[in-house]
């Protein structure tokens, strides 16, 4: 059976992501600091769940740990954990700044690199970003730290593709598009469930010639 390993799973988009894996026959795990109740009801519903908790992909002793719980080869894994802190030109502060890059370009970095010896040739690996991080869409201001983690992680997953393009992997850069969930407030233009659908056909779609290509979740290619 084919497996897939969603760090950052315990609401939002990777809850939304795990029920959609669930879905397909997927064996799931699911990785993250305090699963939510909606996820700890979840897993007592299906066997193909395995959650992997007390997990901060910011500490290299908690990603060895995970390295240890998860099994010798998953098929898949996605990088959804983030944060998002709510700054503007004038009010952005170094320790917001590193932050938010800490978490959302170094932890997945640092991540991946660990997870690469459970990935054998034509494995799949999705990072979810935000369009917020093109510089070619970015006709705004805010959000500063975040767009700079989030330029900053496509960069990570250009180079994951460039540095294993030998072992055939697919590397995806993947914007979830304006979601409804708690980072955005309840904000947005789409539930995670529609998200997540649209992130798995991506998933499913795209192969090792695409690697380190940024996508949006309706299918649409997005610009550096």
């Amino acid at each position: 059976m084919s497996s897939v390993c969603i760090i950052g799973s315990n609401r939002g988009i990777g809850l939304a992501l795990t029920v959609e894996y669930i879905q397909h026959d997927w064996t799931v795990y699911a990785v993250c600091r305090t699963p939510s109740t909606a996820l700890q009801s979840l897993a007592s519903k299906h066997q193909s769940l395995h959650i992997i908790q007390n997990i901060d992909v910011t500490k290299a002793s908690d990603i060895k740990e995970l390295c240890a719980q998860l099994p010798t080869e998953v098929t898949e894994v996605i990088h959804n954990a983030g944060i998002l802190r709510g700054d503007t030109v004038e009010s952005a502060d170094d320790s917001e700044i590193l932050e938010q890059f800490t978490v959302n370009a170094l932890a997945p970095l640092n991540t991946l690199r660990a997870l690469k010896s459970h990935l054998t040739d034509l494995q799949k690996v999705g990072i979810v970003t935000s369009r917020m991080g093109s510089i070619g869409d970015c006709t705004s201001a805010g959000m500063l730290g975040y767009r700079i983690s989030k330029t900053a992680v496509n960069m990570v997953g250009k180079n994951l593709a460039n540095a294993w393009a030998s072992n055939r992997f697919t590397m995806l850069l993947l914007h979830p598009g304006y979601v409804r969930t708690d980072m955005t407030g309840g904000n947005g233009l789409i539930n995670p469930d529609e998200s997540a659908r649209g992130l798995f056909v991506l998933m499913r779609s795209k192969g090792p010639k695409d690697s380190g290509t940024f996508w949006h979740t309706n299918g649409e290619p997005l610009p550096w």
